[in-house]
């Protein structure tokens, strides 16, 4: 993800941290010196990264149950708003999806018990509710018996059928447990996450005033939008070669090329990047980006050689479209090369891929 920092790595997982992260955690720093003391203000601080280390467990309760399924944790990243494991891919099987759906939520409440039993066996346990509840000066039990209450609050909050929240999940796991319609439960859970972020947001705005509920909200309803399109893409993929989705009418340019030639063909035409061959050979590829940077750094009369990127991703006519995408957005540039060995057949693009997706849709809805 953009904007995240690598801090460590667990059973063979990254984990990262947003950029938005430290800020969250000065500015409960600043709110809590505002109403209390240093010492207020540093306990609001640990109560957050504690919780913060519970989030990194739950989203380790999905990556290892997706591990003993065979499914890859790329990494997990830390935001504000909670932990984002983001899997190779989805399970299609509804058992699968429930079991690592389900892992989540169980470690939290694994953890709350864990806490709880250690209140039992110190004969506090009758203490919880006073100490959850308690406005005194910090102590490590409270902290504690805050821990349990927010563990709690987690497993019960990430319960609630808003997908992509576990709860939904949960939902479109039974639903296509159901239907054995993929598409149609993903599709289903989607309309009732958006109607959940819609209550959400109105809660957030005009009942409680709470900013991090509109986050929320604004999270559930964009996450919900976009998995329900990445269901149907994938859906519309399949049965088709990657040969059929590549673009095969392209210019190229030769490593000696000047600049000033890109930009000719930038503006003549709708190509943005361009595939750099010598000798019928890919040898490396020139984005808009790294044209424009080359021109104003060194002109017109530079040559691509001189700035064109030599650490491209490619992919094999006759791999998956979906590992294809998959790449391509992996890899975060706007056109994957598809090659025979180091020769060129084509390009793929997002934009191409979605227009076939909207096209072969319109002529599964077309008449008979």
């Amino acid at each position: 993800m953009k904007w995240s920092w690598r801090i460590g790595r667990v059973a063979g997982i990254d984990i990262a941290v947003h950029a938005t992260f430290p800020l969250l955690l000065a500015w409960i720093a600043i709110v809590a010196l505002g109403s209390g003391t240093a010492a207020s203000a540093l306990f609001a601080v640990v109560l957050t990264l504690a919780v913060f280390v519970t989030v990194v467990l739950h989203e380790l309760g999905h990556a290892l149950t997706a591990r003993h399924f065979g499914i890859r944790t790329t990494d997990i990243t830390l935001l504000p708003i909670g932990g984002i494991a983001r899997l190779e891919h989805l399970p299609r099987e509804p058992r699968q999806e429930l079991l690592i759906t389900l892992a989540g939520p169980a470690v939290n409440v694994a953890l709350a018990a864990a806490l709880a039993g250690a209140f039992a066996l110190r004969g506090d346990f009758g203490r919880l509710p006073e100490l959850i509840t308690s406005t005194a000066p910090a102590t490590p039990s409270t902290l504690l018996a805050q821990l349990i209450a927010l563990n709690l609050w987690l497993a019960a909050f990430n319960l609630i059928p808003a997908f992509p929240l576990d709860g939904g999940r949960v939902l479109r796991a039974i639903l296509a447990a159901r239907t054995r319609d993929y598409v149609r439960a993903t599709l289903s859970a989607a309309r009732v996450g958006r109607a959940f972020a819609l209550v959400f947001g109105l809660v957030g705005l005009f009942v409680v005033g709470s900013p991090v509920l509109v986050l929320i909200a604004l999270f559930v309803w964009l996450a919900a939008a976009a998995e329900a399109a990445a269901v149907q893409t994938t859906d519309a993929l399949g049965g088709v070669r990657l040969s059929s989705l590549m673009i095969t009418d392209i210019q190229t340019l030769a490593p000696a090329d000047a600049l000033s030639r890109a930009a000719q063909l930038t503006i003549a035409g709708f190509q943005q990047d361009f595939p750099v061959v010598d000798g019928g050979a890919l040898v490396g590829m020139l984005s808009q980006r790294d044209l424009v940077r080359g021109l104003a750094e060194h002109g017109g009369d530079a040559l691509v050689r001189s700035v064109m990127r030599q650490d491209f991703g490619s992919a094999a006519p006759d791999d998956a479209p979906e590992e294809a995408l998959r790449k391509l957005t992996t890899l975060g540039g706007r056109t994957l090369p598809i090659v025979r060995g180091r020769e060129l057949l084509g390009v793929l693009t997002a934009q191409n891929v979605m227009e076939f997706v909207t096209l072969r849709s319109a002529l599964r809805h077309a008449p008979r």
